[in-house]
């Protein structure tokens, strides 16, 4: 076994993607899932809920199991049950069987995205763990862009069955780079079950950064459920132009992730999380007033670039200061915290889109433009809200600084 700092980066860069790649590589096929089997919309659905709950379930507990057991082995062993996963999702005879299949490949998901943001600090110095925090955001947000894409192509190629059998080959190489580039596990000592949810001194800090995951992660899936409705029913645009409208955000945030990185490594991760955060304001401020397909963009990018940068700097904030017994729970901590602000996103920025802006399918453009402009002024409430929780952590880490 060889350890190299490249090999490892490309080892953890995609195991981000795999993990990510399985829950938007899976939406395209929903409708041709629904033929095949015979099923409802609401049947189907739990193809994607069945990966996301899974994910959610088990992401803090796979953390502490890493820091107990080993990352490199855990994350291994991750990738090994995607992989199988994919294969036993690629051959289902029946939709009860894919959703089972897709569980497991959410446990492994799991396990892969707690164990890469934990393995940074044992890959690179401290002096770079931002400019990799903003790679793997771009790996991640790489892997969602080409989900529908990929996805397309695949469903017309080869049918359904292609989405999930290409995860077979990648999973296996992932597997295989891991352990061969990876540094060995080291014994770092196993944290007791108050230390892994309670951090000395830094404990506000830590849940200032979980909380505004949450709160900045639902800001964004509000832009995957509100924006096909405004942009179709809204301005009328076709399946086509819709669809290359709404891959401008996780194009911004995959070209934005390494600068994001380098920035953070530059002025610090507490200027860079405010920074991050200021554009997030005025792009949902934005969105809240906008009219038409060009100043929805221009919001749109400078929400996305606002996000990139949080994302990194608070990614970086977190796990810097970790000890190395605990990074995989923090991890998990981390994971779950934006999985919790995704299914937020869905269903609480979902409602109040409803709400505002009722039966949406025979509404008209303004009304479907109005529920866009509450839903985002809401969003902006949320994203105050996150800063107030970032002026409490920068307070808070310099309260730190000054005693020691």
């Amino acid at each position: 076994m060889h350890t190299s700092p490249r090999g490892s980066l490309v080892a953890l860069s995609l195991s981000m993607l795999l993990a990510s790649l399985g829950t938007s590589i899976a939406n395209v096929g929903l409708p041709r899932l629904a033929q095949v089997f015979d099923a409802s919309f609401h049947a189907v659905q739990w193809v994607v809920l069945a990966y996301l709950l899974a994910i959610t379930a088990v992401i803090v507990n796979a953390g502490g199991l890493g820091d107990r057991f080993g990352r490199r082995r855990l994350l291994v062993m991750g990738l090994l049950l995607f992989t199988l996963a994919c294969a036993l999702c690629g051959v289902a005879p029946t939709l009860e069987w894919l959703i089972g299949a897709r569980i497991l490949q959410g446990l492994g998901a799991a396990v892969m995205m707690a164990m890469t943001l934990g393995m940074v600090g044992d890959t690179v110095t401290k002096e770079r763990t931002g400019r990799v925090m903003g790679l793997l955001g771009t790996m991640s947000a790489v892997g969602t862009a080409m989900g529908p894409s990929v996805g397309g192509v695949l469903l017309g190629v080869w049918g359904w069955r292609a989405l999930f059998l290409v995860g077979v080959p990648l999973g296996v190489l992932a597997a295989a780079l891991a352990w061969r580039y990876l540094p060995v596990d080291r014994q770092h000592g196993t944290a007791t079950s108050r230390e892994a949810f309670w951090v000395p001194l830094r404990e506000p800090a830590l849940r200032a950064g979980l909380a505004m995951s949450a709160l900045v992660s639902a800001v964004i899936m509000a832009t995957f459920v509100v924006g096909p409705f405004y942009l179709s029913h809204g301005l009328g645009l076709d399946s086509a132009a819709m669809g290359l409208t709404m891959a401008v955000g996780p194009c911004v945030s995959a070209l934005n992730g390494l600068p994001a990185g380098h920035l953070t490594d530059r002025f610090g991760s507490q200027r860079m999380t405010l920074t991050g955060l200021g554009l997030m304001a005025f792009g949902a401020l934005s969105l809240s007033l906008a009219a038409g397909l060009l100043a929805y963009l221009a919001s749109l990018i400078l929400l996305t670039l606002g996000y990139s940068l949080f994302q990194a700097a608070n990614n970086t904030a977190v796990m810097s200061d970790v000890a190395a017994s605990r990074r995989g729970t923090i991890s998990g901590l981390l994971n779950l915290s934006r999985n919790l602000g995704l299914i937020v996103g869905a269903s609480g920025l979902g409602a109040v889109f409803a709400w505002a802006s009722p039966d949406v399918t025979h509404a008209t453009g303004q009304a479907v433009a109005n529920g866009l402009h509450v839903t985002f002024a809401v969003a902006l409430a949320l994203i105050i809200a996150a800063s107030t929780f970032a002026w409490r952590r920068h307070s808070a880490v310099n309260g730190l600084q000054n005693t020691r």
